[in-house]
């Protein structure tokens, strides 16, 4: 379900799985989202159940074609155990995520790429 958030931000949440099962519906819906808008697309993890590596690359494809577009993909409301993959496989580094992740070691890493800080 796509609604419209601040200028030049769409939000876009994804709920239930995403995993191989959904993985072909939810980049469907997700590319569409990033051909049709500009700004940055929002994803909201908040309601998602369960993922796989599947469902992770549906992810990471969605940020590179947002990054083609001149967009940017933002994760909001990641569940711990996804953000801990995140770190895990060092994504949350590349990704940007609104708030804070912590690292292997305890210590709080800022979301999103490049050293950016985390979103507010």
């Amino acid at each position: 379900m796509e609604h419209p958030g601040l200028v030049g931000r769409a939000v876009l949440a994804l709920e239930g799985r995403l995993d191989v099962r959904s993985a072909a519906d939810a980049r469907a819906r997700l590319h569409q989202a990033v051909d049709s808008g500009t700004g940055d697309l929002v994803l909201d993890l908040g309601a998602l159940d369960s993922w796989d590596a599947t469902g992770l690359g549906v992810i990471m494809g969605t940020h590179r074609r947002a990054g083609r577009l001149g967009r940017r993909l933002v994760l909001r409301e990641v569940p711990p155990q996804l953000q801990r993959l995140l770190v895990a496989t060092r994504l949350h580094r590349i990704l940007a995520v609104e708030g804070a992740v912590a690292d292997s070691f305890g210590a709080t890493l800022p979301g999103g790429a490049s050293g950016q800080p985390a979103l507010p």
